[in-house]
């Protein structure tokens, strides 16, 4: 999902040992003592590249090394994962997981990595909630209106998404598993096709993050129906979550940093606590929310349990829905 230049340039202003280590090496040669690689899975300009550069130019502030983004998209998000894996558990190559990186875990029936073995949570740094959008020409104004709709116009409503296997494609099957509804999947090749299709009516609903929904959704030609969240977004505040009208629904893209297994505890701490001493600076988190995000600042171990249950959760789906990678 690509952000518009000058939305992106307005918002990055200003962003730019051995695999075991003693804790006497560890006093003798604090971390970092020399440039720290965080390594995305996807290409530069979306949410996922601004959170990355605006957290590494912090550590670079704070830890007095440069945190060096190296972005290496491709195979969904598994290439840059995979060389993280492979990397020397010393601290000096990170990872920016997300969302994708839960859905893959089941999504992919073969990896050179099991994502919940392989990598070491290390810090959130944001969620940002699906919202689930329609068409003007829907006749539905909230979830319970649409639901009632789609029952009694089953298979002739078809939702789109940015690709096969996305966290916003597995958002809107979980809500027909959910309302128990049968509404149809298209799969485009990104969000920009995708909301160019849905704008035209050729389909009819989208499940995705609000950053390129968000003005046409305030120029009333689509409908904010609700947000995945427990809570309001604050981009979209007059929008209630979903689990208001579906029990149990939740469903949002997030980011955050991990490192190769057996990367030394204290390293891991470090890296956390600086990392949510930066989510609460009020000039990097107003560019955080400016992204329709909420910040997501947990202990490591917060994340990691975070990292699984979406696993989880994201693996009933794609079961469920027979979702298979293309």
């Amino acid at each position: 999902m690509k952000l518009p230049r000058r939305k992106f340039l307005y918002l990055a202003t200003g962003a730019a040992a051995l695999p075991t280590v003693s804790r006497l090496a560890w006093a003798q040669a604090p971390y970092p003592t020399r440039p720290v690689r965080i390594i995305i899975d996807f290409p530069p300009g979306g949410p996922s590249d601004l959170a990355a550069r605006l957290i590494g130019q912090w550590l670079s502030d704070r830890l007095g090394q440069p945190f060096i983004i190296e972005n290496r998209p491709g195979a969904s998000s598994n290439i840059g994962t995979e060389a993280v894996v492979k990397a020397s558990a010393d601290g000096y190559t990170l990872l920016l997981v997300s969302s994708a990186s839960a859905v893959n875990a089941t999504l992919y029936d073969k990896l050179n990595f099991d994502f919940m073995r392989d990598i070491a949570p290390v810090a959130g740094i944001i969620r940002i909630p699906i919202v689930m959008v329609a068409n003007a020409s829907v006749p539905a104004r909230s979830v319970p209106e649409f639901v009632a709709y789609a029952k009694a116009n089953p298979g002739k409503i078809n939702f789109a998404s940015p690709g096969n296997g996305t966290t916003a494609h597995v958002a809107g099957e979980l809500f027909k598993l959910t309302a128990g509804v049968d509404i149809g999947h298209v799969p485009y090749r990104g969000s920009a096709p995708a909301l160019t299709d849905l704008l035209g009516g050729q389909v009819q609903v989208i499940f995705d993050t609000p950053v390129t929904l968000v003005e046409y959704i305030r120029a009333r030609r689509l409908h904010a129906l609700a947000v995945g969240t427990a809570a309001r977004a604050q981009a979209l505040p007059d929008v209630p979550p979903m689990g208001d009208f579906l029990l149990g629904y939740e469903a949002s893209a997030w980011f955050g940093i991990g490192a190769p297994k057996n990367t030394p505890p204290e390293i891991v701490d470090r890296l956390n606590k600086e990392i949510n001493a930066g989510l609460a600076n009020a000039t990097i988190k107003a560019r955080l929310i400016d992204l329709g995000a909420t910040i997501f600042a947990v202990s490591p171990a917060e994340f990691g349990r975070f990292i699984a249950d979406e696993t989880e959760k994201w693996g009933k789906v794609i079961r469920a829905a027979n979702i298979k990678a293309e």
